[in-house]
This record gives C-alpha cells, sequence and structure tokens, in this order.
C-alpha cells in the first residue's frame, strides 16, 4: 500500500514539510489502521516544523498530534472492539512526535490510544482536537474542585487560542460568568459571541501589580494556557479557595511568584497533561464533549485548510496570529 504524507525531515537549514508517498512500512507500530479523514494545527504542531522545537524526538516524521478518521483494520487488543468503518479519534501519547501522526492519508496506533467517535461527527472532532480536550479537561477540573457559576467569575488566558476559546464556550454554556484575558485588541467582538461576558487585556495589566503576590481578588478561578507573569497575575487575583487549571506555556516557563496564593487564600494550582491521561478517562471525556461539555459555538471557532498548507497554518499559530481551531482536511486533499 502506498499514500500520501506530509512529511517533516531536518536539515541544517532547519525543519522542512514537504509532500511525499511513503509505503506501508511508513505505519507505525499498532493494533488499528485508521484512514485519516482530518488532523487539526496545534502549538505542539508548529513547534515539530521549528529547529529546536524540543517536541520531535527523531526525523524524518509525519506531524500531526490529532488524526479523526475511520477504522480500516483492528486487531482487536483493547478493551474496546473497534471494527472497520468505525469513526475514531487518537490524540497524545506519542502520536506525532515519535510516531508518525495525522497528517498523512493512513495511521498506525495502538488500540489503547483510540476513541471511538459517538455524539461528534469527525470534522467536530477534529475541531476540537487536543486543544479541545485540554480545554475539556481544564474545565471538568474545575469542577470536580468543587467550582460552582455561584462562586464568581472564570477568568480565561491566551483567550483567542484553541484551549481559551474552547474552554470560554464550554464554561458559558455551563452558566459561568467568563472574563477573556488576551493581547489581540480586535478580538472582543468573537470572544463576546462564544460567551465571555467581558474582555482584558494581557495580564498583568497593571506593571506595579505584578510585583505584588496578592491583589485584590477578582474571579473566583481560572484556565490558563500561557503561564509565567501572565499566570503570577492570574493567581494573585484569585479568590479565597479558588483554583487555576493551568496547560500551557506561551508566555514562559517560569512563574514568578511566592507561596502566599496557596497558604493565605487556599489557592489550588492545578497542572492539566492531555497528552498521557489514561484512555478510560479519555474516552469519557470525550462523551461529555458530545454532550454536556459540548461547545456551542464549534463552527464560529473553527477555520479549514487542507493539509498540504499545514507549513503555512502552523506558521501563524507559532507567530501568535493565529485565533481558534483550524482542521487540516486529509482524505482527497492530497
Amino acid at each position: 500500500m502506498e499514500f500520501w504524507a506530509m512529511v517533516a525531515h531536518e536539515s541544517d537549514d532547519g525543519i522542512v514539510l514537504t509532500r511525499q508517498q511513503v509505503d506501508e512500512s511508513f505505519l507505525g507500530p499498532g493494533d488499528v489502521t485508521i484512514k485519516v479523514h482530518y488532523s487539526s494545527a496545534n502549538y505542539k504542531d508548529a513547534l515539530a516544523i521549528t529547529k529546536g522545537g524540543g517536541v520531535v524526538r527523531k526525523y524524518p516524521i509525519v506531524p500531526g498530534i490529532d488524526l479523526v478518521g475511520e477504522v480500516v483494520e483492528s486487531s482487536g487488543n483493547s478493551s474496546v472492539d473497534f471494527a472497520p468503518g468505525d469513526l475514531v479519534i487518537a490524540h497524545g501519547y506519542e502520536i506525532g512526535v515519535s510516531q508518525h501522526g495525522g497528517f498523512a492519508e493512513y495511521a498506525r496506533v495502538p488500540a489503547d490510544w483510540v476513541v471511538k467517535l459517538t455524539d461528534l461527527s469527525p470534522r467536530e472532532a477534529a475541531a476540537l482536537g487536543t486543544a479541545g480536550f485540554t480545554a475539556a479537561l481544564s474545565v471538568q477540573t474545575l469542577l470536580d474542585h468543587g467550582l460552582t457559576p455561584d462562586a464568581g467569575p472564570v477568568l480565561v488566558t491566551g483567550a483567542t487560542g484553541g484551549v481559551g476559546s474552547v474552554s470560554i464556550d464550554i464554561l458559558a454554556g455551563l452558566g459561568f460568568e467568563v472574563i477573556a484575558s488576551t493581547g489581540k485588541t480586535d478580538a472582543g467582538d468573537l470572544l463576546s459571541e462564544i460567551g465571555a461576558d467581558a474582555v482584558i487585556g494581557r495580564l498583568p495589566e497593571d506593571p506595579s501589580a505584578a510585583r505584588r503576590p496578592l491583589n485584590t481578588a477578582r474571579w473566583a478561578a481560572a484556565v490558563d494556557s500561557v503561564g509565567g507573569a501572565s499566570l503570577a497575575a492570574v493567581l494573585s487575583a484569585i479568590g479565597y479557595g479558588g483554583a487555576a487549571a493551568v496547560s500551557g506555556l506561551t508566555g514562559g516557563s517560569e512563574l514568578p511568584t511566592t507561596v502566599l496564593p496557596f497558604i493565605l487564600r487556599g489557592v489550588a494550582l492545578m497542572g492539566i497533561d492531555s497528552v498521557n491521561v489514561p484512555i478510560e478517562r479519555r474516552r469519557e471525556l470525550w462523551s461529555r464533549l458530545g454532550k454536556e461539555l459540548r461547545p456551542r459555538h464549534l463552527s464560529t471557532l473553527e477555520n479549514y485548510a487542507p493539509v498540504t498548507e499545514a507549513h503555512r497554518v502552523l506558521h501563524s499559530i507559532k507567530d501568535g496570529t493565529h485565533s481558534g481551531r483550524t482542521v487540516l482536511g486529509v482524505a482527497g486533499e492530497f
């Protein structure tokens, strides 16, 4: 079997993403072979085609940490039986990092990395992808911590990004008052449309307040995908017993704060990892994403491009000019 793929190659000049015909030997180890319908564009994919990005262990590789499609073959070595024609999504684990990912017409992965789709179409699942799953995991973690709509407003940083925008949509649908933080001054109308009650600038807004480990409490909880000084400002203004669900570091990996928010206000810092979530938890959350956690404005957030234009889309993510979620069409696009 021969098929088309977008393959990232490393050279002295950088990483080059090229359209390439490959054969079945290019498929990775696994129990389930999937005909890929869609992938999506993520910040991690942008790093995969960036020299020194630090996410790919060995080139060449097919990027695409998300892949959505239909099963063509399964050995059945799983707690869930997959049959040809089943619509599925796989993301995280080693996909697009050390095992070929979704930017190809076919992929093969272990069965215990695969989620069967029930209440979402393949395109909806791709529009959500890793970012949507991370948003759902962030919101669910705050709910499990005891957060309720009557506790007060919830802040979402990096509001125009994939995690941020889907988090706003989910939280608003659950009845929360949502405050969106973004550095994009022209994003107010979009953020209001998907459920933000107010839009503020990138944090910290006040440089003098940024140096204080505690500020006036402004929100009950936060979903943060930025990290760095922004997260420090967020933590300083969370009210007593609140929590921050943290999943990103686009603003830096250092956290310039003190223990005061934690020991004086009982704030909880809750790390969100979407890569290695156990498969049963993953399947449960995807089920909820098709039901009570389903975003109401996914079509508003979605952009579309053929996978052959992945290089352009990923560079817009890296440059900070991208908003929402971009579905990358694979089937029929090579």
